[in-house]
C-alpha cells in the first residue's frame, strides 16, 4: 500500500503560501477569512457533531467562529464517528490500524493518512489527514522555515541533500514519526540519508548509532538534544551537524544556549501539535511566526475568554483551516501563548508569539558509576504504550526511587501500578540504570503546570 500525497493539491498549496510569505498583514486577514468561512460551512453540513453545535444558528445564516463553543479533545473522541466528516472513518477500524506498527505512514481507504497523540492533556488522540490538509503542512515546514544558509536552502528547500537524523517516539504512529516514514515512501532514494532513532534506546546505543550515521541535520526533542550535547561535551558522541530542529517541547535560552555551544552549530525551534503540526517557525531573528493563513489561534484565559496582545494566555483554542475531514474548530489547548503586538524585525507580515508548553524533566537516576538519563517523552512514551496508562505523575525522590501518582483507586489503580512499576523498572534497567523503586499514590489527581497540560515528570530537586 502506499501513502497519501497528491501533486495538484502540492502546487496550489505551495503557491499559496509563497505568495503570502510577504503579503500586506490585510491580504493574509482576508484569506484566513475566507477559509474559516468555508470550513464552517462544510462542518455544518458534513460533520454532524457541528451540525448539532450550530443548530442554533438559524437556517440560511452564515456561521461565525463565535457560534461555535470551545470543544475539548475528549468530546471530540467520545463522538469520533459523528466529528469526522466521511461516514466511512469509525474510531474503533482506525485504533486497529494504529495498532499495527507495520501500517506507519500507509494510506488508509487509499486516500486518508493516521496518527495519535500521547496523552499529555489526559486523552490520547486518533488524527485523520487527507492530501490537501498534508499539502499544507508540507508546504508551511519546507518554505517557512528559516534559512540561515540563504541560497543553499532555496536551492534544497526539502533538506535532500542532507543527512537527517530524527531522535524521537518511534514506537507508535506518532505524527513526526509518520511524517519521516511518510517521506521516505514517496521518495524510496531518500533511505541512505534519513533515518530515526528511538529515544528509548540507551544512551550509550543511541550515541554509537548517531556516530555510525553520521547526520548533517537532527530532528529531536528539547530535553534530547540536551541528553546529546552531554555526550558531546564528554567526548562520546562527534557528529559535525549544520543545523538542529527542536519541538514538542518547551526550549528555554539556557538550554538553547547549551546545545548550540556543545555541536557548534543553530538550533531552530518550531511550535506543533498533532492537531496541526506546523502552526509556527522561527526565523533568522529568532522569532516565532504564526502562520495564520492556515489556523486561526485564540489566546484565552481560564475563563475562555480572549486575553489581549502582549499577556500570556491560560490557554488556546485552535481552528484548522485545513483539515476538512475531521474540522477542529474553537478545540482547547493547554498552552501558554504570548501574541507579540508589534512586528517581527525580519520583516515577516505574520505574528510572533511565546509558547510556554510542555516542560517536563529529565530524570538522572543512579548507574554503575555514572547517572543515567531518563528523558520524559521516553518515560511517557513505555507507560502510554506498555502500561496503557495516560494520566500519571512521576516525581523522582533521590537517584534510586521514583514516585508514580495515579488517578485510580481499588483493584484498577492496583492493577494499573503494578503495570507501571514493571515497565518503569525494565526501562530504566534498560538504559543502564541501578534497579529503582517506583512507590505509588493511588487515587491522586494529578496537577497541571503553567501550561496547563499534565505535569507529569518532575526530577528531584533537593
Amino acid at each position: 500500500m502506499g501513502t497519501v500525497f497528491d501533486p495538484f493539491s502540492v502546487a496550489g498549496v505551495t503557491a499559496s503560501v509563497l505568495a503570502l510569505n510577504r503579503a500586506a498583514p490585510a491580504s493574509i486577514a482576508r484569506c484566513q477569512a475566507q477559509r474559516l468561512d468555508s470550513l464552517l460551512a462544510h462542518a455544518r453540513d458534513a460533520s454532524a457533531f457541528y451540525r448539532e453545535r450550530l443548530r442554533h444558528v438559524r437556517k440560511g445564516a452564515v456561521a461565525t467562529l463565535q457560534d461555535v463553543e470551545p470543544v475539548a479533545r475528549s468530546e471530540l473522541m467520545a463522538r469520533f464517528d459523528d466529528w469526522v466528516t466521511d461516514p466511512r472513518l469509525d474510531l474503533l477500524s482506525l485504533r486497529d490500524v494504529l495498532a499495527d506498527p507495520s501500517r506507519v505512514a500507509q494510506a488508509y481507504l487509499g486516500q486518508y493518512l493516521l496518527w495519535e497523540s500521547s496523552g499529555t492533556s489526559g486523552e490520547p488522540g486518533v488524527f485523520v489527514q487527507d492530501a490537501q490538509a498534508l499539502a499544507v503542512y508540507d508546504a508551511l515546514e519546507s518554505l517557512r522555515r528559516c534559512r540561515p544558509e540563504g541560497g543553499r536552502r532555496w536551492l534544497d528547500p526539502f533538506y535532500l541533500t542532507e543527512r537527517m537524523a530524527f531522535v524521537g517516539a518511534t514506537e507508535g504512529h506518532f505524527a513526526s514519526y509518520v511524517g519521516l516514514q511518510r517521506l521516505r515512501q514517496l521518495q524510496p532514494w531518500l533511505a541512505p540519508v534519513m533515518s530515526s532513532f528511538s529515544i528509548l534506546e540507551p544512551v550509550e546505543a543511541l550515541v554509537e548509532q548517531l556516530g555510525d550515521f553520521s547526520p548533517t541535520v537532527l530532528a529531536t526533542y528539547p530535553t534530547a538534544a540536551l541528553m546529546l550535547a552531554d555526550e558531546v561535551e564528554r567526548g562520546h558522541l562527534s557528529v559535525h551537524l549544520r543545523e538542529i530542529w527542536t519541538g514538542g517541547e518547551t526550549l528555554s535560552p539556557a538550554m538553547r544556549l547549551r546545545i548550540e555551544r556543545a555541536f557548534g552549530c543553530r538550533v531552530r525551534n518550531s511550535y506543533g501539535t498533532s492537531e496541526f503540526i506546523a502552526m509556527g517557525s522561527e526565523c533568522a531573528f529568532g522569532g516565532l511566526h504564526l502562520n495564520t493563513d492556515w489556523l486561526v489561534l485564540e489566546p484565552v484565559d481560564e475563563h475562555q475568554r480572549p486575553v489581549p496582545p502582549g499577556q500570556p494566555s491560560c490557554g488556546l483554542l485552535l481552528t484548522n483551516l485545513a483539515n476538512r475531514v475531521q474540522p477542529l474548530i474553537r478545540y482547547q489547548l493547554g498552552d501558554h501563548v504570548t501574541l507579540h503586538p508589534e512586528p517581527c524585525a525580519c520583516g515577516s507580515p505574520f505574528p510572533v508569539i511565546e509558547v510556554a508548553g510542555r516542560q517536563d524533566d529529565t530524570l538522572h537516576m543512579q548507574g554503575a558509576g555514572r547517572m543515567v538519563p531518563l528523558l520524559p517523552l521516553a518515560l511517557s512514551t513505555v507507560l502510554e504504550e506498555d502500561a496503557g496508562v495516560f494520566d500519571f505523575q512521576i516525581r523522582q525522590r533521590d537517584a534510586h526511587t521514583l514516585v508514580l501518582r495515579l488517578p485510580l483507586s481499588g483493584d484498577a489503580g492496583r492493577q494499573a501500578l503494578s503495570r507501571c512499576r514493571s515497565v518503569l523498572q525494565a526501562f530504566a534497567a534498560a538504559q543502564g540504570a541501578l534497579p529503582i523503586r517506583v512507590l505509588g499514590e493511588l487515587g491522586q489527581s494529578v496537577p497541571r503546570g503553567r501550561s496547563g497540560k499534565l505535569c507529569r515528570i518532575q526530577a528531584h530537586r533537593p
